[in-house]
């Protein structure tokens, strides 16, 4: 067998070693940083929920697989480095045209009418299928081309694919710890590009240098220095998120707002030329007042651009606030571009609030919740009876906590509303159920109002003060939950009563 091998290897031109172990590496990065990067592709359009990343990892995983076997098996009919080092430039090419064709495909997939399962599974096999089976074909063709002898081959093999498996490693730390929050996506995707051509080139120097030279010079020409368009005003990777800055107008007054877009979803908003809350349901934040009135010190559970917070500072001149906001990044937006600055009134935390719940000694008075982790879905952590309790015990006598929510008021849409009446219901004497938009319709997607009082005590659903009566008239004193068990940390499927709500909704 060993005489097979030396005989084959007379026929194969074997690549420099060095460069070949050179490119098992980098290939191995490049797929960890792809996959990485994939996220922040998909997230605008999508949201990050747990099936947006189970498609992702899902498509990525199984066209590795494929990648492997048709490397192997071409890798056996024509071991050739030529072939490797062509494998590798096409595997950049495909990389460089996602970059420009992703967001023109996903904004058509987006207004199709399909439940975000089946979205982002189409949107994974479009954008990084064809780029995952080629990389996967490097490490069995590289295996082959380095095969020296029969007695060998598990060292050789073990070697490459440990070489592969560390370039994969460094590539989660460098993606997640420098280039997603330093360079954000479209630039990764074309340096991972310039990178298999640098792989590529170094296989196959004399006839792939002006090749390579040539596709990177375009890249940096036309890719790098992309403008953003229309009415974005900036597009920034952070740590936890794709953040888009937008201008737009205001659907109810008309009015010319700067919008921040997370993960596709508005997460707050200001009008150019007043101070006045733009989104509806942050005005219902404003009956902390009506449900406890000697307010003090408060708690806001998610800041994006602070456009609550900074409210609450101006119409409670004495009070203050303590805002949990997990991505720093979010808070510098918020800075740069509407218009929050430091008080000694407004105290920030960058961590999640779950970990802030756990470990705080403060109390509060009233504890408000608008935080999301994908479109219309609150981190699972943050809507269980473990989070309730948390919330309960760290509240002042008669506190309140005051939680925005998407949902229906009725049928299948209404699930999550449902389980998660019933998980604050379980430790609150009272809870209370507001529709934002009383002309829309019980059964459809909307801005509900939930408030639990940490009081056995009458309240009355009627105020002097013209604004807040008008929001206490939309208490839903007819609703009623479904029979849900309520939401734990062992179990909770709110992105299941969400994605169910949506598909339905559509």
């Amino acid at each position: 067998m060993n005489k097979v091998i030396k005989n084959m290897n007379k026929v194969i031109k074997k690549p420099n070693t060095i460069s070949l172990k050179i490119t098992v590496f980098l290939s191995g990065l490049v797929v960890m940083i792809f996959e990485l990067a994939g996220s922040r592709v998909l997230g605008p359009y999508f949201g990050t929920s747990i099936f947006v990343w189970s498609s992702l990892i899902g498509i990525i995983l199984g066209s590795l697989s494929l990648g492997y076997w048709l490397g192997g098996k071409i890798s056996d009919k024509k071991p050739k480095v030529e072939i490797l080092s062509l494998i590798l430039l096409i595997a950049g090419i495909f990389i460089a045209f996602v970059t420009f064709i992703k967001d023109p495909l996903l904004i058509k997939l987006v207004k199709m009418n399909m439940d975000i399962k089946s979205l982002s599974v189409i949107a994974s096999l479009c954008l990084f299928a064809l780029p995952s089976i080629l990389l996967g074909m490097v490490s069995p063709y590289a295996v082959k081309l380095k095969m020296e002898k029969l007695d060998d081959s598990g060292k050789t093999v073990g070697n490459l694919y440990a070489l592969s498996t560390l370039g994969s490693i460094v590539g989660t730390f460098i993606a997640g710890f420098v280039l997603i929050p330093l360079i954000g996506t479209s630039k990764i995707l074309f340096s991972l590009s310039i990178i298999l051509f640098f792989c590529a080139t170094i296989l196959y120097l004399k006839k792939m240098l002006p090749l390579t030279l040539i596709l990177s010079l375009l890249i940096v020409l036309f890719g790098f220095n992309k403008k953003l368009k229309g009415n974005i005003i900036a597009d920034v990777d952070t740590r936890y998120s794709r953040v888009w800055i937008v201008y737009s107008k205001d659907n109810y007054t008309g009015k010319n707002i700067k919008l921040m877009r997370i993960s596709n979803q508005s997460s707050s908003a200001v009008f150019l030329n007043d101070d006045e809350l733009v989104f509806k349901y942050t005005k219902y934040f404003r009956l902390d007042k009506h449900f406890k009135p000697d307010l003090n010190k408060t708690l806001m559970i998610g800041g994006a651009a602070f456009s609550y917070p900074k409210d609450f500072i101006k119409k409670n001149v004495e009070a203050e606030m303590d805002v949990i906001e997990i991505d720093p990044g979010v808070t510098k937006l918020a800075g740069q571009y509407f218009g929050l600055r430091p008080n000694k009134r407004l105290n920030i935390f960058h961590e999640d609030a779950r970990t802030y719940l756990n470990k705080t000694r403060e109390k509060y008075d009233v504890i408000y919740g608008d935080a999301f982790k994908s479109i219309f879905s609150i981190p699972f952590h943050l809507t269980t009876i473990e989070v309730v309790e948390k919330m309960y015990h760290i509240l002042n006598d008669n506190g309140i906590v005051i939680l925005n929510l998407s949902s229906a008021l009725k049928g299948e849409k209404s699930l999550f509303l449902s389980a998660e009446y019933n998980t604050y219901k379980e430790i609150f004497p009272q809870v209370f159920v507001f529709q934002v938009d009383k002309k829309r319709d019980d059964e459809l997607l909307q801005n509900i109002i939930l408030i639990a009082r940490k009081s056995n005590e009458p309240i009355c659903f009627e105020s002097e003060d013209a604004e807040l009566n008008k929001y206490l008239q939309t208490v839903r004193i007819d609703f009623k939950p479904d029979n849900l068990p309520i939401l734990t940390d062992d179990h909770a499927p709110v992105e299941f009563y969400t994605n169910k709500a949506m598909s339905k909704e559509s």
